[in-house]
């Protein structure tokens, strides 16, 4: 399936020259970057004009606008010229990568001295002065090849940022009773610059009735029925059910979205949904978020943000768990602690119903909601609690994050790197076995600490320092992770 609803970058690169510098070093240098980045990971546009002053500011941004590009590098090929080069993040809109050039031999450091590591430090200065937001690398000095890498890197997040600047939110009911831990200030999104429309669960049941009988349904039921296989599909009954509420949403997002590209959604799933719709919305969840739509459980706003963010950083489809359970000790001690060098309090378990996409588990197939059975269909032959989509999550590479708001409206973050292991739950749901390194402690002195909701969001591969760099471009200065042993937390008992 493709991602339709996440930002396609076409980034510039732009240079700067102060002009008691020579300015074909800075051309040159510049070009000599966008040959590097063409050999290894394809085209990037060349603006043209290199800028010495605000003249040629406006005339190289305007190159770029009309180029196409909705992000941007500028780069220093020498000391650079302060006030002009710091417009550019504001003149430009879309985010900004500000690198330096390294000097390139210690045979030409006369006429071939550029000082853009000196020039480097006063656009900083200059950027803070007109409160203008750029991304800087953690080292933004280097080669033609140095600098085409830090570029490669800047993609993400800058697709992250495009993404999220042109995103609404769009959720149906309040959260179930006794979920305060999906509580969502809204005035925190709308800082971020995210749009929010907020519905109620009978708007959603009104669409989805209005769709009944629709001719698209076939083509969704057939390809529900070639994604599942005939194993994974059990009750093949159910598909037209589903593939309405799919329809339904596509057609809400379509409708909705207004003067924004993208769409999360974030759903009211339960208790009163499976009986009115006649199905549980996991399986369909789980196909849209592999299509780049998030569609977040409980209606988690938070979460739903959290996992486009990692939808626009990854390029690839996510999932949103409960930090659930913990590890059985003999389950540890048989199948994990063998092969591993994690500690029991390392492991636990991330769950939800079934809305993890079926290209990242395991073995997955359509069932039915053995919690939501129990409460309501007393535990009997399931019928509307069908359409969870179940099985153990692949192993592999993980990073748990969210992005979040405490009830003041205040946000902060947590990124933590770690991996799903191939020891299987021997349980029900979209479940795992993650291992996060010193996840006990992780657990006690930030997602207990600082008052966490049970909802994290997944990305499968390492996207750490990308996540990182997001967060501080928004401008969080609460960023936790999962610090190593030795590093204490500021509540930790050094003691214990």
């Amino acid at each position: 399936m493709t991602m339709s609803n996440i930002p396609t970058v076409k980034c510039g690169i732009l240079s700067v020259s102060r002009d008691c510098f020579i300015i074909s070093m800075s051309e040159n240098r510049r070009h000599a970057i966008a040959e590097s980045y063409a050999k290894k990971y394809g085209s990037l546009y060349e603006v043209k004009k290199t800028v010495e002053n605000e003249t040629d500011m406006l005339a190289a941004v305007k190159e770029a606008k009309d180029a196409g590009c909705n992000a941007l590098v500028v780069f220093l090929g020498n000391f650079g010229p302060e006030t002009p080069e710091t417009l550019i993040a504001k003149e430009f809109d879309g985010p900004v990568m500000y690198v330096s050039a390294a000097e390139e031999s210690g045979k030409d450091l006369i006429n071939g001295r550029g000082d853009a590591y000196c020039g480097m430090l006063n656009c900083s200065y200059n950027l803070g002065l007109r409160h203008l937001k750029a991304f800087i690398p953690e080292y933004p000095v280097g080669t033609a090849d140095d600098i085409s890498t830090m570029i490669a890197e800047f993609q993400p997040i800058a697709r992250t940022l495009i993404g999220l600047s042109h995103l609404k939110i769009i959720t149906f009911g309040p959260r179930p009773q006794d979920f305060f831990a999906c509580n969502a200030p809204i005035q925190p999104l709308y800082d971020l610059g995210v749009e929010i429309e907020e519905n109620s669960e009978l708007d959603l049941l009104v669409a989805y009735r209005a769709h009944k009988d629709d001719p698209r349904i076939t083509a969704i039921v057939e390809d529900m029925a070639k994604e599942l296989g005939h194993e994974g599909n059990p009750y093949p009954e159910m598909l037209p059910r589903m593939a309405q509420f799919e329809l339904t949403l596509k057609d809400w997002m379509a409708e909705h979205k207004g003067s924004r590209d993208y769409v999360a959604f974030a759903d009211k799933c339960w208790p009163a949904f499976p009986k009115e719709f006649g199905f549980e919305p996991c399986y369909v969840n789980s196909r849209m978020v592999s299509q780049g739509i998030p569609v977040s459980c409980e209606v988690d706003i938070y979460g739903a943000l959290s996992e486009y963010i990692g939808l626009c950083v990854s390029g690839d489809a996510v999932t949103l768990l409960d930090i659930n359970n913990s590890v059985p000790k003999d389950l540890y001690e048989a199948d994990i602690k063998p092969s591993t060098s994690y500690k029991l309090e390392d492991t636990f378990m991330g769950f939800h119903c079934g809305n993890t996409p079926l290209c990242k588990l395991r073995k997955g197939g359509v069932k039915y909601q053995l919690i939501q059975n129990r409460l309501l269909e007393n535990g009997g032959k399931p019928d509307f609690t069908r359409g969870t989509l179940e099985g153990d999550i692949a192993a592999g590479d993980i990073t748990f994050f969210r992005l979040q708001s405490t009830s003041d409206g205040q946000l902060r973050a947590y990124v933590a790197e770690g991996e799903v292991l191939p020891a299987s739950t021997h349980s029900f749901g979209g479940i795992g076995i993650f291992a996060i390194p010193e996840m006990g402690r992780f657990y006690r002195h930030v997602l207990i600490q600082k008052r966490y909701p049970h909802h994290g969001a997944v990305a499968f591969g390492h996207f750490g320092k990308a996540l990182w760099s997001v967060f501080q471009y928004l401008g969080l200065t609460d960023i936790a992770f999962n610090q190593p042993k030795g590093m204490l937390y500021p509540t930790e008992n050094p003691f214990a």
